[in-house]
């Protein structure tokens, strides 16, 4: 027997193995009968024609005991049926707080985990180096590829601004939307409104300039800010800011470049802090804000500083959302920032406006975080 042949038999094996975990589990089939399945070598990443896993079957019946142990055997948290639902968002639908409550806090473990070996992997350049996800070099996943491709400001048909970038031949994404502006509000309110320097004029970073809404509503501020420092690097971006006139508003200092050209600089670190500090990014994933985080207490001014970030990472999906915002939050705390987080409906009876905007934020409610440095 030939060496493919043998691997066709292994691969023909554990789908059959796995198939018989994922209907053992729909046909509740005694725990033991599922330890002995899973022993055996039926894989618990298995999934069948229609996307469903051992974790999505055990969601189904409701078993909290089962999923636990497909979580403690391996079973991918993050895996997506057909219809692009996880076993966490199976268990949401069934109101079934525990088993969903598992199955994210599985997740949170899981990024927090990446986060660890990203932080101490070894150079990109080092044949030591693991790739440990895979890699969107497109526009919408590259910040080196967002930064050299051509960006349209522009209005939808329903008059809603917005910003896009193509990111292949017939596609074209916003990237920055008007949609956003009941958060962006809601945001400079929390940042803001009680702040104890808001009548001296605020000292206020804002890393990405995107349509310029927060920005504008921090010069709307009853009282204008006494600094307002914005750093942008896309070349189409500072061409809108020139043409609206950005560069030459009082006490607006423009720095055209990454954060990470200025984060140590002396034209950050000379302001004595910041007030307010806030970030909105595109084409950065995860890991670059997280690397942001890290930075945030050495610019903030003191105790009474406020930061703010744009959460929008996961948010397609439920589960996904909900993990990273877990994820931040300990981040922050590890970083001495402590996190108030509230909600905001972004629906607003009005789901027309919304088009393409549902391909990076499909939920109803936005999870709004402001930062405060944790006081001893």
């Amino acid at each position: 027997m030939t060496e493919a042949s043998n691997d066709d038999m292994d691969v023909n094996m554990l789908v059959s193995q796995g198939q018989e975990l994922v209907d053992s589990i729909l046909r509740r089939r005694p725990l033991a009968e599922i330890k002995a399945l899973i022993d055996a070598g039926a894989p618990v990443w298995f999934q069948d024609d229609e996307g469903l896993s051992p974790l999505h079957a055990a969601a189904y019946v409701e078993n909290e005991e089962l999923v636990r142990l497909l979580i403690d055997e391996g079973a991918v948290w993050n895996a997506v049926d057909n219809l692009h639902n996880t076993a966490g968002d199976v268990a949401l639908s069934l109101n079934n707080e525990k088993c969903y409550t598992m199955i994210r806090d599985a997740g949170i473990r899981s990024e927090l985990l990446l986060s660890l070996l990203q932080k101490r992997a070894p150079a990109v350049n080092s044949p030591l180096n693991i790739i440990l996800k895979a890699t969107d070099t497109t526009p919408a996943g590259s910040t080196d590829a967002f930064l050299s491709t051509k960006l349209e400001y522009t209005k939808d048909e329903h008059g809603q601004e917005i910003c896009l970038v193509k990111v292949a031949d017939q596609e074209e994404v916003g990237v920055m939307m008007g949609w956003e502006r009941g958060i962006m509000q809601e945001t400079v309110h929390k940042l803001c409104s009680d702040h104890a320097n808001l009548n001296e004029g605020l000292k206020i970073l804002n890393v990405g300039f995107g349509l310029g809404i927060i920005d504008s509503l921090f010069q709307n501020l009853s009282t204008k800010p006494s600094l307002h420092v914005i750093i942008e690097p896309h070349p189409d971006v500072l061409k809108h800011m020139r043409e609206q006139g950005w560069h030459d508003k009082p006490g607006v200092k423009i720095l055209e470049g990454k954060w990470q050209d200025f984060i140590e600089s002396d034209e950050l670190l000379s302001v004595g802090g910041f007030d307010v500090i806030y970030t909105d990014t595109f084409s950065e994933d995860y890991t670059e804000l997280r690397r942001f985080f890290e930075h945030v207490p050495d610019l903030l001014a003191g105790p009474e500083s406020r930061f703010g970030f744009f959460n929008g990472l996961g948010a397609t999906n439920a589960l996904f959302y909900d993990v990273y915002r877990h994820v931040s939050d300990l981040h922050l705390a590890d970083v001495g920032i402590d996190v108030e987080w509230s909600d905001v409906d972004v629906f607003e009876g009005d789901t027309d406006r919304w088009g393409k905007t549902r391909e990076y934020f499909a939920m109803r409610t936005y999870r709004l975080p402001v930062g405060r440095m944790k006081t001893f």
